[in-house]
């Protein structure tokens, strides 16, 4: 069978309140999913990868340069690819489903990746854009994570 791979999307730095959001995030996540697949570097990618390997789930850092150490602490593997801003594609696409957190240009870029892909992302205080899904807690977004993977829709 298959491994249930999430995908959480958000800026490289982030506020403490985004920080203990995206942490809560990957706690929850972890009982849905089997795989947390982020770009592997600080801010949201750290907190979410943080709480996901801390309720036992396996992580995975899609990282834009070359050297592995720039991945952080709480990845377990590590997929060093140096394409820059290029990896993104590979973020989304190694997800069944995507939760976006808030973030930048970059952020809106793995939401249009999604968009393009047909790749279901759900919005938690991130992008409002006509296509994602939104979400006003963490509960509901976890929810919905659930039922698309449950329904196969990814």
């Amino acid at each position: 069978m298959r491994k249930k791979v999430i995908g959480v999307i958000g800026g490289h730095s982030c506020t403490k309140e985004v920080e203990q959001l995206a942490h809560n995030l990957g706690r929850k996540l972890a009982k849905v999913a089997d795989i947390l697949a982020t770009g592997g570097l600080g801010g949201t990618m750290e907190a979410v990868s943080s709480g996901f390997k801390a309720a036992g789930g396996l992580t995975l850092g899609i990282i834009p340069g070359y050297e592995k150490n720039s991945a952080n602490k709480h990845v377990d593997i590590v997929l060093p690819t140096g394409l820059g801003l290029a990896r993104n594609v590979l973020v989304v696409k190694a997800a069944d489903v995507v939760v976006a957190l808030p973030g930048e240009a970059g952020t809106l870029s793995e939401i249009a990746y999604c968009l393009q892909f047909g790749i279901p992302v759900i919005s938690l205080k991130s992008w409002d854009i006509p296509g994602v899904i939104k979400a006003k807690t963490v509960e509901e977004a976890v929810k919905k994570v659930r039922q698309i993977l449950r329904e196969g829709k990814s």
